[in-house]
C-alpha cells in the first residue's frame, strides 16, 4: 500500500454476520458431521473409517492391527477433527449391542451393555467384518465420486457403493443444529424382501412394503408393544415406539417365584437399569424382591428378580415396566441426507433412494468393466494379427534399429494401433507356443461375450433391475437372519401370561373356599397319607378339588347368585402342602353372600365346548363357553335365575357326556347333555328334573363311562348306586329313588360320582371330617359314619388327582 493511502472500511453488521457465520457453521455440521446419507447410510466419520481400514488391507482374512493404527490413518489422511471421535464410531462399529449387522470385527475390550468404557485404543486390535466388504464392494470400479481430502494431497469417496442397504439395517442416530435424526435397526431378511417387492411392483405403497418389514429389529432383542407407532413412523417419517424387556416369571423351590429378564430395551445400560431396581426396593416403592441378581454370562443377559413367599409376581412385574427402563419409547425421525439437502422420509421413499443409487452403482461399474473389456479386447486382436503374422513380424523386429522403430513399422505394416503394437513388442516369447495361443483366443471369444453382456446390460433396464434383484438375494442369503425383536400387533394384545414360562400346576380348592396352586414336582400323593396333609394342620378345611393347570389358564369361577368370574392360574398365591392359600372370594371380589358351587381351569375358549348350569329349582342350562371368554373383573351374568332360585352346580362338558342331578328328597334323574341345545348367558334354561313342591337339587354332575353314585343323607346315612341301577332317562321327568329318606336319614345333602379308585370325604356341621382312601369297599346302603346327636353332614366330595398323577 503506498504511502498516504487510506485502508477501505467496508461497514457490516453484527447481526449479519453472526447470521451468515451459523448458517455456514450449521451446514458444515449438517453434511459433513451429524446426518447420514441416504445411500451409503454412513456419517463422513464412519465412511472414512471404513475407507481407511481398506486402505490398510484390514480385511476380513487380514490379520488384526491396533485401534490406534487405524485412528491415525484416518486422522492423518481424511478426518481433520479429534482422535476420540474416530476411536468412538470405530468401537460403536464393532459392538453388537448397538449395530445390529457390526461392520467391524474388534479383538479386546469394545465396551459392553453395562456402559463399560472400551480399552485404550493401543490395547485393542480391529479389522473389517465380512459384511463390511459389501459396503466397500467395487470401489475401485468408478461406481462413486471422489474429492480432495482436506489438504488436497489424497482423495476420499464422497459416498460408498453399498450394497447392503445400511441406512435401515443398522440405522443411525445424530444430532445437527435444528434438526436430528434417530433411525432405528432393521432386519436385513426384512428390508431386502421389501426392496425385491418394490423392484417387482415400483408403485408399491407404504402399507404393502409393510407386509415385508415387520418393524425395528433391535439387536438387543426385546419387544415392541403396539404397531401404531411403527406405522406412523413409516407412513409419515416420524413416530413413537413403544419397547419392552423380555421377562418371565418361573417357579423356584420352596414354593417362590422370580421374575427372569433376559432381554432389555435397545440402549439401554444394564447395570443403571439393576441399580434403578434395587433403588425402588431400597426406597419401599415396590415390595415383594427379595434380592436382585446379574447372572448375565457368554450365553446370554439374565437378571434374576427373587421374589419372597406369595409376592405378587404379576403386579410387581408391571409396576418395573411402568417406573423403571424395562420398558422405553424409540422415537423416530426417519431424516437423512438426500443430495446433500436433508428430508424426513417415509419408508418407500427411503429403499426407492437407496434403489436408485443401487442402480446408479450399477450403471457406472458396468461402464467401468466396458471399457476395461473393450481395452482389452483391443489388446487380443493386435495379439492374434501377430500370431497370424508371426514371421513377418519377427523379420520386421528385428531389422528395427530400436523399440520406436519397430512400434511405427508395425503399425503401418499390420495397420495396429499404438496399443497393439506395443502389446505385441512386450509380449513373452512363451506366448508364441501352441498352447499359449489357444489361450488366447479363448480369452478372446470370452471377452467378446462379456461385452456383448455388458453392453446388453447398459441398453436394458429391466436387466439391470434384476442383476440388482440377484445382488439382493445373495446378500440376503449370505447375512440374513432371524428377527430378534418379536412386535405385539397391539397394546391390547400383550399380557402377562404371554411372558409367563408355561408350567403345570396342580390348583386345590378347599371345602371352606380357599384356593392356591402347587408345581406339579411339588405335589406327590404319599401312599397311606390322608388328603388333609395337602392342607394346613389344625386348619379345620379340606380338600374339596383337584385341579390340572398350567400357568397360562384361566380358572372360570360361578356363584350361587349365577355370575361367572374369571381368574388367572398366575394369580393364584403358590403354596406347599401345609399352605392355607388365599380365599376364593377375596381373589374375585365376592359379594357377602355370594359363594362359588363350580370352577374348572380354561385355556383356550373352544367353539364346540359348553357350560353345564343347573339350579335348585331343577332349571337346566348349557352355554357356550366362549360366551365367557374376556370377562371384566366384576364377572358376568351366567344365567337368568328365577326368584328364591340359586345355582347349584357349573360344570365343562364337550356335549357328550350324561347329566346327573340328585335331589334333598333322594330322586335321581340321568339325561344326555345332548338333549340339552346351547343357550345364550341371559337365558333361564329349561327343566331338567320335576320336583316335588318342597323338593329342590342338591347337585348336579356331568360323567363319562359307567360309575355310581354315592347319594349321602344329612344323618350319615348312604347309599352306592351302580350305573346301571340308574337308566337314562328323557328331561324334565321325576327320575328314580336314590335313596329312601326318612327321619332317620334326613334329606340327602351331598352326592359324588366316583369310581373303584375314587378318594371320598365326608364333612359334617363341626369340620369332625372322614377321608376315605378308595370307594371300592363302600357298602351299597347303610350307614356310612356314626354321628353325635346333634351332628349334621354338609358336604360329601369325591377327590380325583390330575391326569398323570395317580
Amino acid at each position: 500500500m503506498a504511502i498516504g493511502e487510506q485502508e477501505k472500511i467496508i461497514p457490516i453488521f453484527i447481526e449479519e454476520e453472526m447470521k451468515d457465520a451459523y448458517i455456514d457453521y450449521s451446514m458444515s455440521v449438517i453434511v459433513s458431521r451429524a446426518l447420514p446419507d441416504v445411500r451409503d447410510g454412513l456419517k463422513p466419520v464412519h465412511r472414512r473409517v471404513l475407507f481407511g481400514m481398506r486402505e490398510l488391507n484390514l480385511g476380513p482374512n487380514a490379520p488384526y492391527k491396533k485401534s490406534a493404527r487405524i485412528v491415525g490413518e484416518v486422522l492423518g489422511k481424511y478426518h481433520p477433527h479429534g482422535d476420540a471421535a474416530v476411536y468412538e464410531t470405530l468401537v460403536r462399529m464393532a459392538q453388537d449391542f448397538s449395530l445390529r449387522y457390526p461392520l467391524v470385527d474388534g479383538q479386546g475390550n469394545f465396551g459392553s451393555i453395562d456402559g463399560d468404557a472400551p480399552a485404550a485404543m493401543r490395547y485393542t486390535e480391529a479389522r473389517l467384518a465380512p459384511i463390511a466388504e459389501e459396503v466397500l464392494r467395487d470401489l475401485d470400479k468408478d461406481t462413486v465420486d471422489f474429492v480432495p481430502n482436506f489438504d488436497e494431497s489424497l482423495k476420499e469417496p464422497t459416498v460408498l457403493p453399498s450394497l447392503l442397504p445400511n441406512l435401515l439395517v443398522n440405522g443411525a442416530s445424530g444430532i445437527a443444529v435444528g434438526m436430528a435424526t434417530n433411525i432405528p435397526p432393521h432386519n436385513l431378511r426384512e428390508v431386502v424382501e421389501g426392496l425385491l417387492h418394490l423392484i417387482d411392483r415400483p408403485s408399491a405403497s407404504v402399507q404393502e412394503l409393510m407386509q415385508f418389514i415387520q418393524g425395528p429389529d433391535f439387536p438387543t432383542g426385546a419387544i415392541i408393544v403396539g404397531s401404531d407407532g411403527i406405522a406412523e413412523a413409516y407412513a409419515t417419517g416420524r413416530g413413537r415406539i413403544v419397547v419392552r424387556a423380555r421377562a418371565s416369571i418361573e417357579a423356584q423351590r420352596g414354593g417362590r417365584e422370580s421374575i427372569v429378564i433376559s432381554e432389555i430395551p435397545y440402549q439401554v445400560n444394564k447395570t443403571t437399569l439393576i441399580e434403578a431396581i434395587a433403588e425402588l426396593v431400597r426406597n419401599r416403592k415396590v415390595e415383594g424382591i427379595s434380592d436382585v441378581r446379574d447372572e448375565s454370562d457368554r450365553e446370554g443377559l439374565r437378571i434374576v428378580l427373587e421374589l419372597r413367599r406369595d409376592a405378587p409376581g404379576k403386579q410387581i412385574l408391571e409396576y418395573l415396566y411402568r417406573h423403571t427402563q424395562m420398558q422405553t419409547t424409540f422415537g423416530v425421525i426417519m431424516l437423512a441426507l438426500v443430495d446433500g439437502v436433508p428430508r424426513i422420509l417415509d419408508l418407500r421413499q427411503l429403499l426407492q433412494h437407496f434403489l436408485d443409487f443401487r442402480h446408479e452403482v450399477v450403471v457406472r461399474r458396468t461402464k467401468f468393466e466396458l471399457d476395461k473389456a473393450e481395452k482389452r479386447a483391443h489388446v487380443l486382436e493386435g495379439l492374434k494379427v501377430a500370431l497370424d503374422n508371426l514371421d513377418a513380424i519377427i523379420a520386421l523386429i528385428r531389422r528395427s534399429r530400436d523399440p520406436e522403430t519397430a512400434a511405427a513399422g508395425l503399425m503401418k505394416q499390420f495397420r495396429l494401433s499404438e496399443i497393439q503394437a506395443q502389446a505385441i513388442l512386450d509380449m513373452r516369447l512363451q506366448r508364441l507356443t501352441g498352447l499359449e495361443r489357444k489361450k488366447i483366443e479363448e480369452e478372446y471369444r470370452q471377452i467378446l461375450k462379456k461385452i456383448a453382456y455388458l453392453k446388453g446390460l447398459l441398453a436394458s433396464k429391466a436387466k439391470r433391475m434384476q442383476l440388482i434383484k440377484e445382488e439382493l438375494a445373495r446378500l440376503r442369503d449370505q447375512y440374513g437372519d432371524r428377527r430378534r425383536t418379536e412386535i405385539i400387533t397391539s397394546a391390547d394384545d400383550f399380557s402377562i401370561e404371554e411372558m409367563v414360562a408355561e408350567e403345570a400346576m396342580v390348583v386345590v380348592v378347599s371345602q371352606r373356599g380357599f384356593v392356591k396352586r402347587m408345581a406339579t414336582s411339588a405335589f406327590r400323593r404319599e401312599i397311606g397319607a390322608s388328603w388333609p396333609a395337602v392342607v394346613a394342620e389344625g386348619a379345620e378345611d379340606w380338600p374339596a378339588q383337584f385341579m390340572a393347570a398350567d400357568t397360562q389358564a384361566q380358572l372360570l369361577c360361578f356363584t350361587n347368585i349365577g355370575r361367572c368370574y374369571s381368574l388367572r392360574v398366575l394369580d393364584i398365591p403358590v403354596g406347599g402342602k401345609i399352605a392355607q392359600g388365599k380365599s376364593l372370594a377375596h381373589l374375585l371380589g365376592l359379594a357377602k353372600e355370594e359363594r362359588v358351587v363350580g370352577c374348572f381351569p380354561v385355556k383356550e375358549f373352544g367353539e364346540d365346548q359348553t357350560v353345564l348350569l343347573v339350579t335348585a329349582q331343577g332349571q337346566v342350562k348349557r352355554v357356550a363357553l366362549a360366551a365367557f371368554a374376556n370377562l371384566r373383573r366384576s364377572g358376568a351374568a351366567a344365567i337368568n335365575l328365577r326368584e328364591g332360585d340359586e345355582l347349584r352346580a357349573a360344570q365343562l362338558c364337550m356335549g357328550n357326556e350324561h347329566v346327573w342331578l340328585v335331589t334333598a328328597h333322594g330322586r335321581v334323574l340321568r339325561f344326555a347333555v345332548e338333549s340339552l341345545r346351547p343357550m345364550g348367558r341371559n337365558a333361564a334354561g329349561v327343566r331338567g328334573i320335576t320336583l316335588a313342591a318342597d323338593d329342590a337339587v342338591v347337585t348336579g354332575q356331568l360323567t363319562t363311562g359307567e360309575p355310581s353314585l354315592l347319594i349321602v343323607g344329612e344323618r350319615g346315612q348312604g347309599r352306592l348306586l351302580k350305573a346301571k341301577e340308574v337308566r337314562p332317562m328323557g328331561r324334565a321327568t321325576r327320575g328314580v329313588t336314590g335313596l329312601k329318606t326318612s327321619a332317620k336319614s334326613g334329606p340327602v345333602v351331598g352326592a359324588a360320582l366316583v369310581r373303584a379308585t375314587s378318594d371320598l370325604i365326608v364333612v359334617t356341621g363341626d369340620q369332625h371330617s372322614v377321608a376315605w382312601r378308595t370307594a371300592g369297599e363302600l357298602k351299597q346302603q347303610g350307614r356310612l359314619l356314626e354321628l353325635k346327636a346333634n351332628e349334621r353332614v354338609v358336604r360329601v366330595a369325591a377327590l380325583s388327582l390330575p391326569h398323570g398323577m395317580a
